[in-house]
């Protein structure tokens, strides 16, 4: 599986940004696709997922501004990002998880920068 992340950039505080992801490959393998971050000195974090069913999960941080959302008929999965914070900044990794516990997949990071 071949994942490729598009939307990055810099942004505002309090501005939006959307981040795509389209995946190729053996995607009938996968089930949860989803979006980490990983901040200047910080750990690579989930930010949100999403099963090929539709369940989401995000963490708390970004609850109520982000909203995660999947085309399985497309293979994408975009992130789209509203009152941004300075502390979002960070590049953003698209992930795909085949199902039971089988290989994980990551894209190249983009870069998000939010200006205060």
């Amino acid at each position: 599986v071949q994942l490729q992340a598009f939307g990055g950039g810099l942004v505002q505080a309090g501005g939006s940004l959307r981040l795509s992801c389209a995946a190729s490959g053996r995607i009938n393998s996968v089930n949860v696709m989803g979006w980490y971050r990983q901040a200047p000195g910080k750990q690579r974090e989930l930010v949100a997922q999403i099963t090929r069913g539709g369940f989401t999960q995000y963490v708390d941080s970004v609850k109520g501004r982000f909203t995660i959302s999947r085309d399985n008929a497309k293979n994408t999965v975009a992130l789209q990002m509203n009152s941004l914070k300075p502390e979002d900044t960070g590049v953003y990794y698209c992930k795909a998880n085949e199902y039971s516990g089988g290989m994980a997949y990551w894209g190249k990071g983009t870069l998000v920068t939010v200006s205060s």
